[in-house]
């Protein structure tokens, strides 16, 4: 009898465990991703204002004038990814043609009346009463949803040559329209990369692209260097572009001023900085400082320790996104998100690597920080297709039942 006795009782101890083994699915939405979002746009908005806020009272008579505009346009921008995130982002696989054939002809209009200059260049487009947008950031976000939708369509044919090459057509076709059309360079390099890290992260076999890699960034090099040895001058802007990188001193009163007024701006904030709002080369020495520059003004004023926090934000925003990728619900949804890191991760590496010299001038944005309508807005269409594929994520809860 006590031995059965203790035989029940270790089989419902047994049960009970079992039932809190159970595992029942919940919904689950990603408030750390909206929390780094909202955080990184409230920085970016107050180092705007204190960036811009000398020449908008120069040049507008307002020195609120560019934050005000980047402020609504935020705001909005977060209300339209809260929005999208509500959405089955899957719907995008009905729309997949038609968004990669709009973008394409959107970029080809640039070159038409309807293309509108600024600063030196031909990359912005005014349709009717709408403001005028970059179509060149649309093309970011077509390639990663072509692509994504193409490799779960061809399945394990992915790792073939032919299904690879497929690809590279789909995303090299909007590269070339990039650099043609609205002739920038950094975003068909950008398009590139993302289309070379989608196959990568879907092909099984990583060696062919590590051994691509290690061939490009070689022939990189010995190009860059015989031309710095061979080349003192050249017509060619691009090329003008990597002397003045190699040697931006000997430029000091033309293309290399403001790489050097940025440096200035960096060595001169020291750890701690000179403190918010008192940078000294914000007050016109950093042409267009609220743009492409704008991390050195936040070197110069809040120091170092700004930068780290700054690069604290986008890691852990990356990470997110990461997090995400790496358990959604389907292929498609991972290498959606997937994409989307790519690019936020180029534009933060490029913007940083520009402004510290490490690289020419690419004319790439700091993302959510950086002033620029586009940017922002399609940088907020992308995080609510992320949110869109975390909200779809099931985890297994336990079940505690007595």
């Amino acid at each position: 009898m006590a031995n059965t006795k203790v035989q029940k009782r270790k089989k419902s101890v047994a049960a009970k465990r079992s039932r809190a083994r159970k595992r029942v699915k919940s919904d689950y939405y990603d408030y750390s991703l909206v929390a780094v979002i909202i955080l990184l746009t409230c920085f970016g908005l107050i180092m705007l204002y204190s960036t811009s806020s000398y020449v908008a009272q120069l040049d507008h008579n307002d020195d609120m004038f560019y934050f005000k505009k980047q402020a609504e346009i935020s705001a909005a921008c977060i209300v339209m990814a809260l929005g999208i995130s509500w959405f089955d982002y899957h719907i995008l696989t009905k729309f997949t043609t038609i968004l990669y054939v709009v973008s394409l002809g959107l970029m080809v209009l640039v070159k038409t009346p309807l293309g509108v200059s600024s600063h030196g260049a031909r990359r912005w487009l005014k349709l009717g009463p709408l403001p005028q947008f970059q179509p060149a950031e649309i093309a970011k976000i077509a390639v990663i949803v072509s692509l994504s939708y193409m490799i779960v369509q061809m399945g394990k044919q992915v790792k073939t040559l032919k299904a690879c090459m497929v690809l590279a057509a789909i995303g090299g076709v909007q590269a070339l329209v990039a650099y043609v059309f609205t002739d920038n360079l950094s975003t068909a390099i950008i398009i590139f990369c993302i289309t070379a890290g989608l196959v990568f992260m879907a092909h099984p076999d990583t060696r062919p692209f590590l051994l691509l890699a290690a061939g490009g960034l070689l022939i990189i090099a010995v190009g860059v260097a015989v031309l710095s040895s061979v080349m003192e001058e050249s017509d060619n802007f691009r090329l003008q572009r990597i002397l003045v990188w190699l040697h931006p001193e000997d430029y000091a009163s033309g293309d290399g001023y403001q790489t050097l007024q940025a440096l200035y701006a960096i060595g001169s904030g020291g750890f701690f900085g000179r403190g918010l709002g008192n940078s000294i080369q914000k007050l016109g020495s950093v042409p267009e400082a609220q743009n492409d520059m704008i991390f050195s003004i936040i070197c110069e004023e809040l120091g170092i320790f700004g930068a780290i926090i700054v690069l604290a934000l986008f890691a852990y925003l990356l990470y997110r996104l990461f997090f995400i990728a790496q358990n959604a619900p389907d292929m498609f949804g991972s290498l959606l998100v997937t994409g989307i890191f790519i690019h936020i991760a180029l534009q933060v590496i490029f913007n940083i690597a520009v402004v510290v010299n490490l690289m020419p001038n690419t004319g790439v944005t700091l993302p959510f920080i950086s002033y620029g309508g586009t940017s922002i807005l399609f940088l907020m269409a992308e995080m609510g297709l992320a949110l869109s594929v975390a909200r779809q994520i099931k985890f297994q809860e336990p079940e505690f039942t007595m």
